[in-house]
């Protein structure tokens, strides 16, 4: 009998344990929240500053620009994505394609733009297998070496931009001190239920972070979506092919460009990043691989990461309330929880990224929450990953080895 009453007794305190873990997670979660709208209401300040500074900037004071485009696989949307890229209003620009193998599908729809386009200037580099780790990175010095401009633009092909996207990027870099500007992105799903959720990531997780270590730190790093960027402080720090042996080279090309006393600036301007279908297990693998390079570049920051969700202390806090008949204490958590991902959803989603998805789906972004913890948890698990069909390894500070390359792909 003493054995059963000692038993329950630490049932009941392994439940209470969770239960104080459950009511922790609640408040990290709720002062997370509250440093994303206090930098919510910052970003829309300093926004309505530089969007007129820039519109007011005359065009004769505007540089010739560089958009380099690195592409891969005929991705759905591809051709309207590169296209946006030529329907610019901005003086003077050219558009340097990069592509591994002439005979990529995503060369043939690069030359249909080119062609629909003759006005702007473009060309196509074709760099063959990668020397570097990093083969975007390996292309990207290939396009930089043929051009003699002085201000560039890296964009991933997935990335859709308005007609006034350079005309707004691009006039901070006439401080000398700016080296680089940075754009957040708000996510265009498919039509399947994964790329909503992936979608609803990119513009309020991702937004919501990225402005709250703007907020607290400063700008030391760089979202690869898109980039506006000067030669002298890619220069700075020995190239482009400083960064060749990470995967993300956009992160350290930011934080090595702040390192050497450039100013990095969190841009005005979102863009769009054009999600494909995808499957459940796709989706975690993209979500696993972003995880891990964060992991290994920001190891502190990483760990600190699993403070930020709400969801799974909900979920935690309704199940151990229950175990220990507090029903009106689980559900009061889970409810704040819920509530806290909603709000997060309305206000980032539609202040800072403009996406209505988030509005509408507000309910659903507590799902993403969760699974952004569930990403969170697995990161620590392994060091492989998979990358545009191609096995890496992480390595000390963010490094990747790559274990299977074959001819083909990027």
């Amino acid at each position: 009998m003493i054995l059963g009453v000692l038993t329950v007794h630490g049932v009941h305190l392994v439940w209470g344990a969770l239960l104080l873990l459950a009511l922790a997670g609640a408040f990290t979660s709720t002062i997370y929240l509250a440093l994303t709208l206090v930098a919510t209401a910052r970003y829309r300040r300093g926004a309505r500053a530089a969007e007129a500074a820039a519109s007011a900037t005359p065009a004769s004071m505007l540089p010739p620009v560089t958009i380099l485009k690195p592409v891969h696989g005929a991705e759905e949307q591809l051709a309207a994505n590169l296209e946006s890229f030529f329907q610019q209003d901005y003086p003077v620009y050219e558009v340097i394609f990069g592509v591994r193998d002439a005979a990529d599908p995503a060369a043939r729809v690069a030359e249909e733009i080119r062609a629909r386009y003759p006005q702007i200037p473009s060309r196509m580099i074709v760099s063959g297998p990668p020397a570097w780790p990093n083969a975007k990175v390996f292309s990207l010095d290939k396009m930089i070496a043929v051009t003699s401009n002085g201000f560039f633009i890296i964009s991933d092909s997935d990335v859709r931009v308005a007609p006034d996207f350079l005309r707004q990027t691009i006039p901070p870099l006439l401080e000398s001190k700016a080296g680089l500007v940075t754009c957040m992105y708000r996510g265009v799903p498919a039509r399947d239920f994964w790329s909503r959720l992936e979608a609803l990531g990119l513009s309020v997780e991702m937004s919501s972070g990225v402005m709250v270590a703007d907020m607290m730190e400063g700008m030391r790093f760089a979202l690869g979506p898109a980039m506006a960027v000067r030669r002298d402080a890619i220069g700075a720090i020995g190239g482009i092919a400083a960064v060749a042996d990470y995967y993300s080279d956009d992160f350290e090309l930011g934080n090595r460009i702040w390192a050497k006393g450039f100013k990095v600036i969190l841009s005005h301007h979102i863009v769009e990043n054009v999600l494909t279908s995808r499957s459940p297990l796709r989706t975690l693998g993209d979500q696993l691989r972003w995880m891990k390079s964060t992991r290994y570049s920001r190891p502190a920051g990483h760990a600190g990461t699993g403070l930020t969700y709400a969801m799974p202390f909900g979920i935690l806090g309704l199940i151990s309330g229950a175990a220990l008949g507090q029903w009106g204490l689980g559900i009061g958590l889970f409810a704040l929880a819920f509530l806290n991902r909603m709000i997060q959803s309305l206000v980032v989603g539609w202040a800072v990224a403009r996406d209505r998805r988030a509005v509408w789906g507000c309910w659903l972004y507590p799902a993403r929450d969760f699974f952004g913890f569930v990403a969170w948890i697995l990161s620590y698990t392994s060091r492989k990953f998979c990358w545009r069909g191609e096995m890496y390894r992480f390595g000390r500070g963010g490094k990747i080895e790559a274990l299977q390359r074959p001819a083909g792909g990027f």
